[in-house]
């Protein structure tokens, strides 16, 4: 089943219509909204296949033979018992499978699993009498007698409880299970809307900044600015690239966030330093990240501090403890809520939480921030 894409995020016309806020909870309740039509408009049909049918009802009659000799151990002539008992199987079994497949079709086990069952035993009772009045009609027309009447009830209703714990059984555990890769789905889909509404928030400004930078650079120095306008390009082709990727590998994140430092670090010059430490983890090729995170977590530090030359913004990448960790001094801007965190770091927890079994750990004392992220391997 393919995921459900957001058009509607991603339409340019619907965002920029006046009084439509495209927040994170507007993006969880469209998510919702669009999974759950889906699956609406997914319930599972009656599929019919006449040869698996008649395999199935003939090896359920070949259950039922040993007990047509326990209906009536003092007959001469068997067959009729084995007649009878075979054809009490194969018409309870599949007579209540069908009954069971009808009753998926209008009531759910999820939402209502009380109510499925209530009316699951009331019509597996009725066609289990349905069928057995049938059937001992038929053979009363044919002149045969069946002289354990009692036996032949119990053995009835044994086979429809048995039946019923099986279908129940199996029922609730696929439903169970569809419902378990519906919230995944959901949450896969909510994880990648805020992804695309994040770098369609961050975007707009890193162009209009790296724009307005590359202008005078291109009068200044145009080495700089052939190199700038690389830099620029790389950036954004690697956006591109990466938009539909849950992970990459360490070592091409890396590469994207020394192209974005190196533009950034033009348009800011001696105000912000980037120190980096892997460890030569990058070069290995089983160590994946979320693309984007250090880009900003990057970002993040620059949006929230104050950048001067005489009290530079310092951000440190290395590795401690099996842990990424990036960390920059604080020199909070007086414009900023010290306790905002940033939406970037609320996007990359979100991601962090779907893609590892690790939680993502945020430290903040009077001189530092530091994120520190757990790694993942493939």
């Amino acid at each position: 089943m393919p995921l459900i894409r957001q058009p509607y995020l991603k339409d340019p016309l619907i965002k920029n219509l006046p009084g439509i806020n495209i927040n994170n909870s507007t993006i969880s309740s469209l998510v919702r909204k669009s999974v759950y039509l889906q699956t609406m408009s997914e319930k599972p049909a009656i599929n019919f296949n006449l040869k698996k049918e008649l395999l199935e009802s003939f090896l359920i009659f070949l259950i039922g033979i040993p007990w047509g000799y326990l209906m009536c151990l003092t007959c001469e002539n068997k067959i009729y018992s084995i007649i009878i008992s075979g054809t009490f199987w194969v018409t309870l079994w599949k007579g209540n499978q069908f009954l069971s497949a009808v009753l998926d079709l209008k009531v759910s086990w999820v939402k209502t699993p009380l109510l499925r069952a209530f009316i699951g035993i009331i019509g597996h009772s009725l066609i289990t009498f349905v069928l057995v009045t049938v059937i001992f009609e038929v053979t009363a027309l044919f002149g045969i007698t069946i002289s354990n009447y009692k036996t032949t009830v119990l053995i009835a209703i044994g086979i429809t409880l048995v039946m019923t714990l099986i279908l129940y059984a199996r029922q609730f555990l696929l439903a169970w299970r569809q419902a378990a890769i519906d919230s995944e789905r959901m949450q896969k889909e909510i994880m990648t809307a805020k992804f695309e509404t994040l770098k369609n928030q961050v975007n707009p400004h890193f162009l209009f900044n790296s724009l307005n930078t590359l202008t005078n650079l291109v009068f200044e120095n145009q080495n700089t600015a052939a190199k700038f306008i690389k830099k620029l390009s790389e950036v954004y082709r690697y956006v591109l690239e990466v938009k539909d990727k849950e992970l990459v590998k360490l070592k091409e994140e890396m590469n994207f966030v020394r192209s974005y430092v190196f533009l950034q670090q033009i348009r800011h010059e001696d105000a912000l330093f980037i120190n980096e430490n892997l460890l030569g983890l990058e070069e290995s090729s089983n160590i994946m990240i979320p693309p984007l995170t250090l880009q900003l977590l990057t970002e993040n530090a620059i949006k929230h501090n104050v950048l001067s030359s005489e009290s530079p913004l310092t951000i440190d990448i290395y590795i401690k403890d099996e842990r990424i960790i990036v960390e920059n001094n604080l020199q909070i801007k007086n414009t900023i809520n010290e306790n905002n965190t940033g939406v970037g770091i609320e996007n990359i927890k979100s991601r962090y939480k779907y893609l590892s079994s690790d939680a993502i750990e945020i430290t903040k004392d009077q001189n530092t921030f530091s994120v520190s992220l757990p790694l993942i391997k493939k």
